[in-house]
């Protein structure tokens, strides 16, 4: 007993470890894989966020190349341009045409904006405060033309951005720089606006020094930064330039707001720089799911997977060995009992590790990497249920076979009062219901998922038949689904069309077909008969359950 004590422990405490170690595998693959997908998924994100940056950036260098000045105070100076910058579609918000006035300029300037159908021809300031030209002394920066007119950016013409702080200072870059500026982040149009960024590219007459003025175009942030839907794998923040430790987040309605960089303490799972208007911008990516947490889950149920197989390991172990040795113990002068008694053990070793190999094959792909954890579960249980009806239905024999109509019950499979069953009452051999158990488990699984978009439930059928003489007589047996499609029925998964097209038909010596008809699902598993059965299975087996003599 205390030899039996300590290899159960071992058993235990090898079943515990290897299941621990199965555990952190698939811990660290499935954190692994989360972590790639996230990288993966932020990397083109951040891609198509340049290439739209690069697209509006090259439209204003288009427009300042194609512009040409004769005068910085005529009117209209964006008719030319207008179908220019509208073939881009870049949706911007504004473009305009800021001239820079020289002093004596202004009189004129405000004569051309009247002239142009403008409300307010009034040079002022961009807080829309008038300004005496008499006390201009220097050049000023005057929006004298602007596309699309609406009522509200009517307004808009005749104001100086020298008195606007971030314009200013975008107009000013652009000048010394000489190439197209981007701005801060800046309310558009109004002061409680949506918030945007303007670029401004200098147009310098052939032959001078200085611009003459600039073509700019504004353009709303939330466009800019690709904000993505709920089922986005992350969150975009772009880094508030205007101040440390900000951030500019955008709603689904497309509303940019700013919080604090570190929202409930959080920081970015990752960030990606791109260039914008002779710039650099800061994209932090927030992962809305925690890969930790789901990777610790799916570990979770592996480890309770194995530590159920190691305590089933050790009972049956255990039950065998007990039995073992105080059947030793009662027969030890029968030298032929022994030898049975071995033969014994070694047929049930033999069928409990074939049950365990079905069990992990089960559990290996059910489960495998990537898969919905809800779905795999309820697949997981299903099968391994479907494996327990057939024990307890072979221990109930005696392993001597079991009825076919019996792996039809309802607590094998599911949706059993809707198949029609037919066929002659024959009693196939375990290895045999093993696998057709599990044949008609996920025939029956997949059956009513699609069927139930139609809004009726199938008429199934399963019947078989055995033809011919012995001793070549052939099993064969068709499933068949009425009112389904492939359109319809869900698919089947991975290990459900492995065990359909060549688990089932090799462990019975046979061969199988899928197919779909004009108004059915049809499977269809031919085998000879001496597979199913099993004779030397079964009277190997009668043998075994006989008693002593």
């Amino acid at each position: 007993m205390v030899r039996l004590g300590f290899i159960i422990g071992f058993i235990a405490l090898l079943g515990a470890l290897l299941s621990g170690l199965a555990a952190y595998r698939v811990h660290d693959q499935e954190l692994a894989l989360d972590r790639i997908a996230l990288a993966r998924a932020i990397d083109v994100h951040a891609s198509l966020v340049q290439d739209r940056l690069t697209e509006r950036e090259l439209l204003a260098r288009v427009a300042s190349g194609l512009f040409r000045a004769p005068s910085v105070i005529k009117p209209n100076m964006l008719e030319p341009l207008r179908s220019a910058i509208y073939a881009f579609k870049t949706d911007f918000v504004v473009a305009g045409w800021v001239a820079r006035l020289k002093p004596t300029e202004l009189a004129a300037a405000q004569t051309a904006i009247a002239g142009a159908g403008f409300p307010n021809s009034r040079i002022r300031t961009y807080d829309d405060k008038p300004i005496d030209p008499a006390s201009v002394t220097r050049p000023i920066d005057v929006l004298m033309d602007l596309e699309p007119r609406s009522d509200e950016t009517k307004t808009l013409p005749g104001r100086s951005y020298d008195q606007d702080q971030v314009r200013n200072a975008m107009l000013t870059r652009a000048r010394v720089e000489k190439r197209s500026v981007a701005s801060d982040p800046v309310a558009l149009l109004r002061g409680n606006g949506a918030i945007g960024v303007i670029v401004a590219a200098p147009v310098i007459p052939e032959g001078a020094v200085e611009p003459a003025g600039f073509i700019t175009f504004s353009y709303e942030l939330a466009s800019l930064m690709l904000t993505n839907d709920d089922m986005s794998l992350f969150s975009v923040a772009l880094k508030d330039p205007r101040r440390d430790g900000g951030e500019l987040v955008a709603n689904d309605q497309g509303v940019v707001s700013a919080r604090n960089a570190q929202p409930d303490g959080s920081v970015p799972s990752a960030t990606r720089t791109v260039s914008f208007g002779g710039r650099d911008w800061q994209l932090g990516y927030y992962a809305k799911t925690n890969s930790a947490r789901r990777a610790e889950q799916t570990a979770i149920i592996v480890a309770a997977i194995g530590f159920a197989i190691t305590a089933m390991v050790c009972g049956l172990f255990g039950y065998v060995a007990y039995n073992n040795l105080r059947l030793s113990r009662e027969i030890q002068v029968r030298i032929g009992f022994e030898r049975r008694l071995t033969a014994v053990i070694d047929e049930l070793n033999h069928r409990v590790k074939n049950i365990l190999a079905v069990i992990q094959s089960i559990v290996t792909r059910t489960l495998r990497h990537g898969s919905d954890i809800d779905v795999a579960r309820e697949l997981l249980i299903g099968r391994i249920h479907a494996m327990s009806n057939v024990v307890s239905l072979l221990s109930e024999s005696q392993w001597q076979g079991v009825k076919l109509k019996g792996l039809f019950e309802a607590r094998a499979i599911p949706h059993a009062d809707r198949i029609a069953v037919s066929g002659p009452d024959i009693a196939v051999s375990a290895r045999a219901a093993q696998s057709l158990s599990l044949l008609f488990f996920e025939l029956a699984s997949h059956s009513d998922e699609g069927l139930s978009l139609v809004g009726k439930h199938p008429h199934i059928t399963a019947n078989w038949t055995v033809t011919g003489e012995s001793p070549g007589e052939v099993f064969q047996f068709r499933w068949e689904e009425f009112n389904t499609s492939e359109a319809t029925r869900r698919p089947d998964s991975d290990f459900g069309l492995i065990l359909l097209d060549r688990v089932a038909p090799e462990a019975l010596g046979g061969t199988a077909k899928r197919f779909f008809t004009e108004a059915s699902y049809v499977y269809e598993l031919t085998a000879p008969m001496e597979t199913v059965v099993d004779m030397s299975e079964r009277d190997r087996t009668e043998k075994f359950s006989q008693p002593v003599r």
